[in-house]
């Protein structure tokens, strides 16, 4: 039977990768794509579709517990590609529990084996419309950080937002926004995300990857669709849907020397509800497709 892709429902149009297979090595299975999985069934779909390594958010880790969830990865043999997420520290009201929060995604991180911990910034305080003032706080909030993340051999990986998010969720919009704060730090201490969702608009977003070289902490993939679903969050589309170029991307992520592990991270309704499996599948096969020859 020929294999089905998700959400589209078309027919495959590559073979699904067989476990064990050398072109899955890197890919990593970010726990937003599959949402309706605890952590033990993200662990065991990963483990199932032969991929490296899992990129893992917080709070199923704490649902399931930290020890058991660092026992439960060990054990299936796996690697960690991230901690998301840290950051959300622009609210002066809030930045100390910010910080303590943050240093406990640290240690979270420093738990798992992982090396990065994403950062999101944080949008805009109620009623403030400060977004200089706002960036400004998240730089001395990463400075407050980087000693706490140093003894713990952790790196701290800003992601930048795509704008439509700089209000709510991210006042870091572009990866020349990012750089430009991760380079007042050490590049052991503070790298960038580049995820194709957030960038591949930005112009001279390809020199801006060659200017990352040796801060880049992490690849993530998702497809930017049209039209836009009316909550915005949830608007990710399975690679090779959308518009976005994943061939001149990723071949400038690997230009500029990152051989780490690549993330898929899908935020889409449609893909959550459908069969976990079936996503992973989809998943691996649009990777060998469209983006591992370009590694």
């Amino acid at each position: 039977m020929t294999a089905v892709d998700v959400p589209s429902g078309l027919p495959a149009r590559v073979e699904t990768p067989a476990p064990g297979d050398p072109r899955l090595a890197r890919l990593s299975l970010n726990q937003r794509t599959t949402a309706n999985w605890s952590l033990p069934e993200a662990v065991a779909g990963t483990v199932k579709a032969g991929l490296g390594s899992i990129g893992v958010w917080r709070e199923p880790l704490a649902e399931y517990g930290l020890e058991a969830g660092r026992r439960l990865i060990a054990e299936a043999g796996i690697r960690v590609s991230s901690i998301c997420r840290g950051g959300f520290f622009t609210d002066p009201a809030t930045i100390d529990a910010a910080i303590e929060s943050n240093r406990a995604a640290i240690d979270e991180t420093e738990l798992l084996g992982a090396k990065t911990l994403v950062l999101v910034a944080g949008g805009l305080p109620d009623g403030d419309r400060d977004i200089a003032g706002a960036r400004s706080r998240a730089v001395d909030a990463i400075a407050r950080l980087v000693p706490y993340a140093r003894e713990r051999g952790v790196t701290l990986g800003i992601e930048p937002m795509h704008p439509i998010f700089a209000a709510d969720r991210g006042v870091v919009s572009t990866l020349q926004q990012a750089l430009a704060i991760a380079e007042q730090f050490d590049s052991a201490d503070v790298g960038v995300v580049v995820d194709t969702f957030h960038v591949w608009w930005e112009p001279d977003v390809l020199g801006q990857i060659a200017r990352a070289a040796g801060r880049i902490v992490s690849y993530q993939l998702c497809d930017w669709i049209t039209p836009l679903p009316a909550d915005t969050l949830l608007s990710r589309g399975m690679v090779g849907d959308g518009h976005i170029d994943f061939a001149s991307l990723t071949a400038a992520v690997a230009a500029a020397g990152y051989a780490g592990d690549v993330e898929v991270e899908i935020f889409n309704a449609e893909v959550w509800a459908a069969d976990g499996d079936a996503v992973v599948e989809t998943m691996a096969r649009r990777y060998v497709e469209l983006v591992q020859p370009y590694l």
